[in-house]
């Protein structure tokens, strides 16, 4: 999908304005609001990776794309779609933003750009049943969610669990075991999109590059808090 979709959409001006455009998207299908945007869906979901997110990106008017920091600039407020089954429950982790490959040890979660994504978030769900072809999948009802001071304290110890693990290079150890609601983990296209960083001996060395995600459990908390 071309990136520069979103410039004949204005952003929206206030959440107000955003949760609008929400309770016009819930219950459309991709295929509904892709006719409207007159963009071409995929055949099937293999074609489909990342698709339904950009499509809603566009419609909603989003304007940081791949940069790191809210999606909606001017209002704060970071998009997240989840894919969800029939029962509504999550389908995957969800994807945050790309860990510091050569993080520092003066590192603040005050300053990190997993707090400043998650600080205040729109959750839009999205049907992903893998017998549900693109264009048939339908919109959830959105919400907007900030962390509670609970939420956001294990969200910090996650962060300051794994920043450490990383700043001593130990990028090995770091597995989707570590951490409550936060996780690392690979993310890279293959296993030869390396990058190079500061292994655990001091060596710079090579190693695939990871991602901040949020669990399953933890994004399904939240859907069973907002959405009756």
């Amino acid at each position: 999908m071309d990136n520069n979709l979103n410039a004949n959409i204005q952003p929206p001006r206030s959440e107000t304005e955003l949760l609008a455009r929400c309770r016009a998207l819930a219950g459309k299908s991709l295929g509904q609001v892709a006719t409207e945007l007159n963009i071409s869906v995929p055949a099937s979901r293999t074609r489909a990776k990342g698709w339904a997110g950009q499509l809603i990106e566009h419609y909603l008017g989003a304007t940081a794309a791949s940069q790191p920091e809210p999606d909606f600039q001017t209002l704060g407020i970071e998009l997240k779609t989840i894919p969800v089954n029939r029962r509504g429950r999550a389908k995957e982790s969800t994807f945050v933003c790309v860990a510091p490959m050569q993080p520092s040890s003066g590192l603040r979660w005050s300053d990190s750009t997993v707090k400043h994504k998650l600080d205040r978030v729109l959750w839009v769900p999205i049907e992903a049943d893998p017998d549900i072809l693109p264009a048939n999948s339908r919109v959830g009802n959105a919400f907007l969610w900030s962390p509670s001071p609970e939420q956001n304290r294990t969200l910090e110890q996650d962060w300051h669990e794994l920043i450490e693990m990383m700043c001593f290079g130990e990028f090995d150890k770091v597995s989707a075991k570590h951490g409550e609601y936060l996780q690392v983990r690979p993310k890279a296209a293959n296993s030869a999109s390396l990058v190079r960083t500061t292994l655990v001996n001091g060596e710079t060395g090579l190693t695939l590059p990871r991602g901040f995600y949020l669990r399953t459990r933890f994004t399904n908390m939240l859907l069973a808090e907002h959405i009756k």
